[in-house]
């Protein structure tokens, strides 16, 4: 505690065998990739599309692929570009955290776009399964965040304040990770749920995936009002931050998606499904 501000003091390393360090950070992205890959699973059994569990198997590598290097990528052409002219080698220290979510988003969209093409399936039928899981990885990652003490928030005078020591001081602040990961993570996870569950989403190609969309754009431009904008952002305009900016054509390539979706009839049924939903 510091002048009855808690203090953040909480080790990003969950255990360490010799050289080996196991972070908290690594763990919540290999535990999301897991359960994002037994549930696409799944719903692939229960999608009226061409697309089966076996799509989904194989589609796990190229996820991975296109969330590192999407996320890293855009971390740093988006937040830190002379970091990626000066130190250019920092791009692959993934252990150190920084990833980009709208970085990881074109990376993952880039790997679905040609994973769906070299296997002859439904764009949408991939992306709805993925944007219904995705939620879940989002939640676990930014508790990592937490844990790392990085991507802290605005200074404040709430009574559940935290500092945050790598932010350069002791000042109380948000703990703006936990509201992103409320708000990306568990609100989010639970409108998916409901759109897949209730309203048979994967039935009509791209409903989910805009609603995923225009749920994290909005949760993510609410969340950057608490979280401390990064240092090139003092130029823009409004007060506004890079992730609120980035957030936009986000919402609005999700608005379309979802306005396409409900214009169009539902699909028919390209195969047996097992089961309503498995969400």
């Amino acid at each position: 505690m510091e002048n009855g501000v808690w203090v953040h003091d909480l080790d990003p390393v969950l255990i360490s065998i010799g050289p080996f360090d196991l972070r908290w950070y690594a763990l919540a992205y290999i535990f999301g990739l897991v359960v994002g890959w037994v549930w696409g699973m799944r719903l692939a059994d229960t999608s009226p599309l061409a697309i089966t569990r076996q799509h989904v198997d194989r589609f796990l590598t190229w996820a991975v692929i296109g969330v590192i290097v999407g996320g890293r990528l855009g971390a740093f052409l988006f937040y830190a570009p002379h970091i990626l002219i000066e130190q250019p080698l920092q791009v692959f220290k993934v252990w150190e955290g920084g990833m980009s979510f709208h970085g990881g988003i074109l990376g993952v969209t880039t790997a679905m776009v040609l994973f769906a093409r070299m296997n002859k399936i439904p764009l949408f039928s991939l992306t709805d399964i993925i944007a219904t899981v995705a939620p879940f990885g989002i939640l676990l990652g930014r508790i990592a965040n937490f844990i790392n003490g990085e991507h802290w928030g605005r200074l404040t005078e709430v009574s559940w304040a935290m500092a945050f020591p790598r932010s350069g001081d002791l000042l109380p602040r948000h703990p703006s990770q936990l509201y992103e990961a409320a708000m990306e993570g568990a609100i989010l996870l639970i409108v998916m749920f409901v759109v897949v569950r209730r309203f048979d989403g994967l039935s009509r190609p791209g409903l989910p995936t805009g609603i995923f969309l225009m749920g994290y754009a909005i949760a993510r431009a609410t969340g950057e009002v608490f979280r401390e904008p990064e240092v090139l952002t003092s130029v823009l305009p409004f007060g506004t931050t890079w992730g609120q900016w980035l957030s936009l054509p986000t919402l609005l390539g999700g608005a379309y998606l979802v306005h396409r979706a409900l214009h169009r009839p539902k699909a028919e049924p390209a195969k047996p499904r097992k089961g309503k939903t498995a969400a």
